[in-house]
């Protein structure tokens, strides 16, 4: 397939039948791609009783096109699903500015997943680990044993480890780890069904009773980086140097470093970035969740995912690493018709490439907001992309949208009641 370019003039301009003309062109996707990227009735009602429990209807958010995104020399078109104002206009941005400067360079780990089974009340709790490490070779034929199809493609469980706890409320506990490679799939299924094979066997070497045979959302094993590099020259704007702006982002980064309430703040600004792309791709959105924040606090004090530093020629870094347990086969990734698309847009073909665009548009939202922070302040950009929501409140309709929200951004009073006098003045 032809390389997507993810550079389009003008987008934000057209109107979304437009948009979507251009994204699909850009894009190569079909007629039917287009269609369930529209969102005109892409869930049937049947297919949505068959996902979940209870179905009563549908619930739909906005999807839009993050453009811009180079990624380790490709680009991509990026699909993001959000209700949240300049999340994608900022991420757009930002990665306009990295593309001229290389844009964003990405690696993963292998994509290993950790199931845990845990013992309790064993006789001699740290014997019992010496036992389980001594049938390692014989856990880990038997967990592959439960999925052929996995081990035919290369992955499979890889090796064990296993902790003691030796005071708990519940008395000693052991607890056996399966870190198994799940390829192309979030791995829940598998790592589940592994460690529920394995129970009674490990229950019987550890002599004790196993209770929980579940995967753990920390993927602390499957873990994705990013980084991107900006001159300063890259980073001027009015009123601002672009070293100054690259100072300003350092330190503003520092403090969600040092501090836990701006850190909780700093990291959700990345989770906006990323949390639109894995609900986009049908992927588990509160499992990257879990995961990421777990990660952040790992040192037991909750920081930054990301660091921003100079180099030594003056030139803005910024690096982010944390767990990304994404998928590109099972759950709603398969049966979602709007997933299914907004995957073929992106054009990835395995997990791991899924993973580092995905961490790619994380950096460059913290990026965007740091950036703000550090300069004119955060609610000036948001504020203006909100002023259409307002306007829709007021009572806007169509084109009235647009031209009342130019007007109550441009008068620097993004408010229901200067929209409601715009609109009158229009239709007056």
């Amino acid at each position: 397939m032809a390389d997507r370019v993810s550079r389009i003039e003008g987008l934000r301009s057209m109107n979304p039948a437009d948009r979507r003309a251009a994204i699909a062109r850009a894009g190569h996707l079909t007629d039917a791609d287009q269609a369930a990227l529209a969102g005109s009735d892409v869930l049937p009602l049947a297919l949505a009783d068959g996902m979940i429990e209870n179905v009563i209807g549908k619930y739909e958010l906005p999807l839009g096109i993050a453009t811009n995104f180079t990624v380790n020399g490709r680009d991509y078109l990026v699909p993001m699903v959000t209700e949240e104002p300049s999340v994608v206009a900022a991420a757009s941005y930002m990665a306009r500015i990295a593309r001229g400067c290389g844009g964003f360079l990405t690696s993963s780990d292998a994509p290993v997943m950790r199931a845990q089974i845990q013992v309790l009340r064993p006789d001699d709790p740290h014997g019992a680990r010496q036992r389980l490490l001594s049938a390692r070779d014989e856990l880990i034929e038997m967990a592959n044993r439960r999925d052929r199809v996995l081990i035919e493609l290369g992955g499979g469980c890889k090796d064990i480890e296993v902790q003691v706890f030796d005071d708990t409320p519940v008395g000693p506990m052991v607890v056996l780890h399966l870190m198994v490679d799940v390829r192309d799939a979030m791995g829940a299924n598998t790592v589940n069904s592994m460690a529920e094979t394995l129970a009674p066997r490990v229950a019987e070497i550890a002599r004790g009773e196993v209770r929980l045979r579940i995967l753990s959302n920390l993927a602390d094993r499957r873990l994705v980086r990013a980084r991107v590099e900006i001159t300063p020259q890259a980073l001027e704007m009015p009123g601002f140097a672009g070293a100054d702006v690259a100072q300003g982002i350092v330190e503003a980064c520092t403090l969600a470093i040092i501090d836990p309430y701006r850190a909780v703040t700093h990291n959700k600004g990345i989770m906006n970035g990323i949390d639109s792309v894995v609900v986009a791709t049908g992927n588990d959105w509160r499992a990257i969740e879990a995961g990421a924040h777990a990660y952040a606090a790992r040192d037991g004090r909750y920081c930054s995912l990301s660091r921003w530093e100079r180099a030594a020629g003056g030139a803005l870094v910024g690096t982010l690493e944390m767990p990304m347990a994404l998928g590109l086969v099972g759950g709603a990734t398969k049966t979602h018709p709007a997933a299914q698309a907004a995957l073929r847009l992106l054009g990835v073909s395995s997990a791991q490439e899924l993973a580092e665009v995905t961490a790619a548009v994380g950096l460059a939202q913290n990026m965007a907001a740091l950036r703000a922070l550090a300069t004119e302040g955060i609610q000036k950009g948001h504020m203006t992309l909100h002023a259409r929501n307002i306007a829709i409140l007021a009572g806007a309709q169509g084109g009235e949208v647009e031209q009342v929200a130019r007007a109550i951004a441009a008068a620097g009073e993004v408010s229901v009641q200067r929209a409601s006098e715009e609109l009158a003045a229009l239709r007056g």
